[in-house]
């Protein structure tokens, strides 16, 4: 995202430059490859085709329970070769938790974020008037996101699938409750009490970490809300929209001042702890965790560590 979002690349985990699986993005033919690999490296490596029902039985095997509803960060290439590729992971996910349960990805959108702040890569200062004049006003039904990987953006295309209305840090969920968890989702705060995070954490859902670490947790962010620290401030931050008239304008709100910095120093800090769960899906490393207790724990690790 842009500088006045993230101190740690100067874009947030969604915008411009990868995060969970950036060999995933759209229109990039190598989704389950891995970052140093081929297709056929992958396979090499596996010793059976990681199917669905193997999936399905692993997220069991973990803890991911018909009605649950869980928040997926996942880098496919991690799982092993998936036939199907994300189609099939995202099914696998979808028998766990079944027809009552509730899965929710990020699906940010930092490419439509204000290009002043864009770092990696920059671009040329005469073109940023320009962008802000040109960039396309975020619609839920046909931005794709950017950075998060192939498997939100196969989530994005469910028929049942409903998007958060945030022009740069949206949500999408698939499952019962996915109305009520995705509406309203004010500019600021993005990631607050008010936000589909703030919900998820109030309904008692899980964190699914799947071959990545909490790097990728996006639930730490809202521990930022709830934390105090002596740097902590709001910023700027902003994008092109959809009046209710359908007319695109360019807005500018404040909201705070995301920093993901030290996520993994506290992802290490809260399984020494004893916090969630660990186990195998496919061939990644794999963690299930309750979104109430990791945010708490994060708020006070936050206090205790930021300066």
């Amino acid at each position: 995202m842009t500088e006045a979002v993230t101190r740690r690349r100067q874009t947030s985990a969604a915008v411009i430059g990868p995060d969970v699986e950036s060999i995933g993005e759209p229109g990039r033919p190598t989704w389950n490859t891995g970052a140093m690999g081929t297709e056929a490296d992958t396979i090499a490596a596996t010793e059976q085709p990681v199917t669905r029902a193997r999936l399905a039985a692993d997220l069991a095997e973990l803890g991911v329970a018909a009605g649950d509803r869980v928040e997926v960060h996942a880098s496919i290439s991690s799982l092993g070769w998936v036939p199907g590729g994300a189609q099939t992971v995202l099914l696998a996910l979808l028998d766990a938790v079944g027809s009552a349960g509730t899965l929710v990805f990020p699906t940010q959108t930092g490419q439509l974020s204000d290009p002043a702040g864009w770092g990696d890569p920059p671009v040329p200062e005469p073109w940023i008037p320009v962008l802000r004049a040109e960039l396309p006003a975020f619609d839920p039904a046909l931005t794709p996101s950017r950075g998060m990987g192939v498997l939100p953006e196969v989530a994005r295309s469910h028929p049942g699938a409903v998007r958060s209305a945030h022009p740069l840090l949206s949500f999408v969920a698939i499952g019962p409750d996915a109305a009520s968890l995705m509406a309203p989702h004010a500019l600021a705060p993005a990631f607050g009490e008010t936000s589909p995070l703030g919900r998820l954490t109030a309904a008692g859902a899980s964190v699914l970490l799947l071959g990545v670490d909490h790097g990728a947790c996006t639930a730490l962010h809202l521990a930022e809300h709830r934390s105090t620290w002596p740097s902590k401030r709001e910023v700027e931050v902003s994008a092109p929209i959809l009046d209710r008239g359908g007319r695109r304008e360019w807005v500018t709100w404040t909201d705070l001042e995301l920093d993901e910095d030290d996520f993994t120093s506290l992802g290490a800090a809260w399984i020494a702890d004893g916090g969630g769960r660990t186990g195998r899906v496919g061939a990644a490393e794999a963690r299930l965790e309750p979104m109430p207790e990791l945010v708490e724990f994060a708020e006070a690790w936050m206090t205790t560590n930021r300066t």
